[in-house]
C-alpha cells in the first residue's frame, strides 16, 4: 500500500507560481510511476503530468512548457512545478502512483494508477 499526501496549494494571482508537493509513505515510490491530475468544479478528473521511474515525463498541452513534474526517490516525494498558472489552471490536483515494471513508462490515464491522494486546491484569479 501506498499512502499519498499533497500539500502546495493555495489562492494566487494569474502569472504567478506556485510548486505542489506529493509525500509517499507505506511503500518507497522508487518503483512506482507517478501522474498528477487535476478537477475542477463540474468537470472530470484529468490528466496533467506524469513521470516514470527512470524520470520520463509526459504533459497535457494545456500545461505543456508552463509545469514541470519531477521526483526524488529518496524523499519518496514528487512534485509540480506550475509557472504562469492562468485561471483556467484552478482545480483540485491530485497525485496518483501505480507500481510500474518497465522503468521508463509513464501513464496519463486515471484508471491505470492505483493510488490516490486527497488532493489540494489551487485557485488562480484574474
Amino acid at each position: 500500500q501506498v499512502q499519498l499526501v499533497e500539500s502546495g496549494g493555495g489562492l494566487l494571482q494569474a502569472g504567478g507560481s506556485l510548486r505542489l508537493s506529493c509525500a509517499a509513505s507505506g511503500r518507497t515510490v522508487g518503483g512506482y510511476a507517478m501522474g498528477w491530475f487535476r478537477q475542477a468544479p463540474g468537470e472530470e478528473r484529468k490528466f496533467v503530468a506524469a513521470i516514470s521511474w527512470s524520470g520520463d515525463t509526459y504533459y497535457a498541452d494545456s500545461v505543456k512548457g508552463r509545469f514541470t513534474i519531477s521526483r526524488d526517490n529518496a524523499k519518496n516525494t514528487v512534485y509540480l512545478q506550475m509557472n504562469t498558472l492562468k485561471p483556467e489552471d484552478t482545480a483540485v490536483y491530485y497525485c496518483a502512483a501505480r507500481r510500474a515494471y518497465v522503468t521508463s513508462t509513464y501513464y496519463t490515464d486515471r484508471s491505470d494508477y492505483n493510488y490516490w491522494g486527497q488532493g489540494t486546491q489551487v485557485t488562480v484569479s484574474s
